[in-house]
């Protein structure tokens, strides 16, 4: 399969500040690859080196298999959006849209109207630039990134601004131009919660290194679990769950915890022990780390450096 998106070592310095170290990644064709890091991670500086907005220290960057070069053809195949989206603050939305359509070199009319319905524009169509809220400014941006029809996306943090509503919508549309287009789709964001729940595939940075990479459908098995036995007597419980095999942490006061992977697998059958030795349960429950915890333990034991 085709990679769109293949970097090499990327490095970008500035000065004594690394902000990305030697990344070295690949994104396939219709893919959504969700690029996850904290503010100041590094992923803005990589958006731009991948758009020849800067110019890397070191390190290959290619593009649908071509060397990036801003006079090349292949930006017409590309859409984008870094960090707050610019436009003119004195046009309205179809006007910024217009000039952007003219820029393009674009021939269907109609593209406008259908991007500005797609995005629930269409209430803003006469309204500035300047007057719209930082959600309606973002739709305008990623209008902007649409409207061509592009064969890759690249996003900085898309969602950031909108709405609850807004961003189902988005992340629906993104969605289907993956899957029945084969559009690619790169976007930044510092969300695991919201980025899992669009991207196939997700690539952690952290301190300007790519540290991680996961497939989404992977997370569930990563996530740590937790399962919590509280019983008449914990510590005869305790004795009893020990004898089976099973590792169980207890305190002096409160429910027995286990991360057994064998307990958390089948806890039916730890029940069953307490129970056979005459033990009564009160509560017995598995609790599920949260995506953002999983995320920052991800990133924990990366050392410090000065990169940012």
């Amino acid at each position: 399969m085709e990679h769109v998106i293949e970097t090499t070592e990327l490095t970008k310095r500035f000065g004594s500040l690394t902000a990305i170290d030697e990344i070295s990644m690949h994104v396939r064709q219709g893919e959504i690859y969700g690029f996850l890091g904290l503010n100041g991670a590094g992923k803005t500086t990589l958006i731009r080196a991948l758009l020849g907005m800067i110019k890397p220290s070191q390190g290959t960057i290619k593009l649908f298999g071509h060397q990036v070069k801003q006079a090349s053809r292949i930006w017409n195949d590309i859409g984008y959006m870094v960090e707050t989206p610019a436009s003119y603050p004195n046009l309205t939305v179809v006007e910024n849209l217009q000039v952007y359509h003219t820029l393009r070199g674009l021939k269907e009319p109609r593209a406008i109207d259908q991007i500005v319905d797609t995005l629930e524009l269409t209430a803003y169509r006469s309204v500035q630039a300047k007057y719209l809220s930082l959600g309606n400014n973002q739709r305008l941006g990623l209008a902007k990134a649409l409207l061509h029809h592009p064969r890759l996306l690249i996003l900085d943090e898309p969602i950031n601004g909108l709405d609850p509503a807004g961003i189902v919508k988005i992340r629906e549309y993104l969605g289907k131009l993956a899957k029945e287009e084969g559009a690619t789709i790169f976007l930044s964001s510092h969300i695991l919660s919201e980025i899992a729940k669009l991207a196939t595939r997700i690539g952690i940075v952290h301190q300007g290194r790519l540290i991680h990479e996961i497939n989404t459908e992977d997370l569930p098995q990563l996530v740590h679990k937790t399962l919590y036995i509280d019983t008449l007597d914990n510590d005869r419980a305790y004795e009893v769950l020990v004898k089976q095999g099973l590792k169980v942490s207890k305190a002096k006061a409160g429910p027995l915890i286990c991360k057994d992977k064998r307990g958390l697998d089948q806890p039916e059958l730890l029940s069953e022990d307490l129970f056979k030795a005459g033990l009564a349960v009160r509560s017995f429950h598995i609790v599920q780390e949260d995506l953002e915890s999983f995320f920052l333990r991800m990133i924990q034991p990366l050392p410090h450096t000065n990169q940012a």
